[in-house]
This record gives structure tokens, C-alpha cells and sequence, in this order.
């Protein structure tokens, strides 16, 4: 083989590499309002008072929390983290996180998640928690909420965003 058509193939090998990452979203910019980098909000704690969840409890809350993401979620536009709060329920639900989520585009979103990281006195995440639901239609608000298994007495503050899969 020839050198002209050894340095063809390296660069149609190249494109091919490149054009799969940018296709997979990999380049960190997917493009207007899809992909990239979620951008996190901060949240504030407070003073919890609160006890720590009995054995019971636990157990109904670890089935409830979320804590797997799903990859396939990026930063669209179209959905608007309206509002959030920390909120301590004083049943096994224990501390969690509260808030609203709008779909503000035209069309149905497939997937929407919001992700809760939480954090220690130190600063140090201890944790990261997530609410999912499907096909949010345009215009539609959905209430979530996010159980947080750490011990209320662990937690200073926490950060949030809201990532999605258009259909």
C-alpha cells in the first residue's frame, strides 16, 4: 500500500472516531440547549431537626430512593427547574428534597430526572440522590421529590439540576 493511501484511511478513520463521539454526545456540546455539562444549583440545609431513620424506616426508604442515573439524560432547554427546597418529612421519607419542574418547549419530553448531590460540613459529597418521571408534555409542571438516605445530622447543604430526553 502506497503512503497517500495509508494517510486516507488515517483520516477517514479519524472522521469516523470524531463523527461517533460528536453523534454520542461526547464532545460536550450536542448543540442548542442538548448536551454538555449539567449546571448545578445550589441548595441550602440548614438546621435539621430531625432524628435518624429506625431499621424499619430504612428499609422503606431505600426502596423508594433513587440513586441510579440514567445516561441517555442531558441539559435541554426546555425544561425549567422552577423551584426546590430542603424539606424533612418526620416519617420514614426523612430528609429530602422538594420542587417543581416545567417542560416550557412544544414537545413531549420522554425523560426528565433531577439529580441532588449532598454534601457534609468538610464540603465533601456524601451522597447523590435522583426523582425520574416519563413523558412530561409541554407545558406541564411535575412535582418531585427526592429521599436522601444520609443521616440528617450529616448533611450541610446539597446542589440540584434537572437533565432530560426529548422525544
Amino acid at each position: 500500500m502506497t503512503n497517500s493511501a495509508l494517510s486516507r484511511r488515517r483520516v477517514l478513520a479519524a472522521l469516523g472516531v470524531g463523527s461517533a463521539a460528536a453523534l454520542a454526545g461526547c464532545t460536550g456540546d450536542g448543540g442548542p440547549g442538548i448536551g454538555g455539562d449539567p449546571e448545578y444549583e445550589a441548595g441550602e440545609i440548614g438546621d435539621v431537626d430531625g432524628e435518624p431513620r429506625t431499621e424499619d424506616e430504612l428499609v422503606a426508604a431505600e426502596a423508594l430512593a433513587e440513586q441510579e442515573i440514567d445516561e441517555g439524560v442531558t441539559p435541554l432547554e426546555e425544561i425549567s427547574l422552577t423551584d426546590h427546597e430542603f424539606v424533612f418529612e418526620d416519617d420514614y421519607r426523612g430528609s429530602t428534597v422538594q420542587g417543581t419542574v416545567e417542560n416550557t418547549g412544544g414537545d413531549r419530553i420522554e425523560l426528565v430526572e433531577v439529580r441532588v448531590r449532598v454534601y457534609n460540613d468538610d464540603g465533601e459529597q456524601i451522597g447523590r440522590y435522583l426523582a425520574s418521571t416519563g413523558d412530561l408534555d409541554a407545558d406541564v409542571i411535575w412535582e418531585f421529590q427526592v429521599i436522601i438516605l444520609e443521616p440528617p445530622d450529616d448533611l450541610a447543604e446539597y446542589d440540584i439540576t434537572a437533565l432530560g430526553t426529548p422525544t
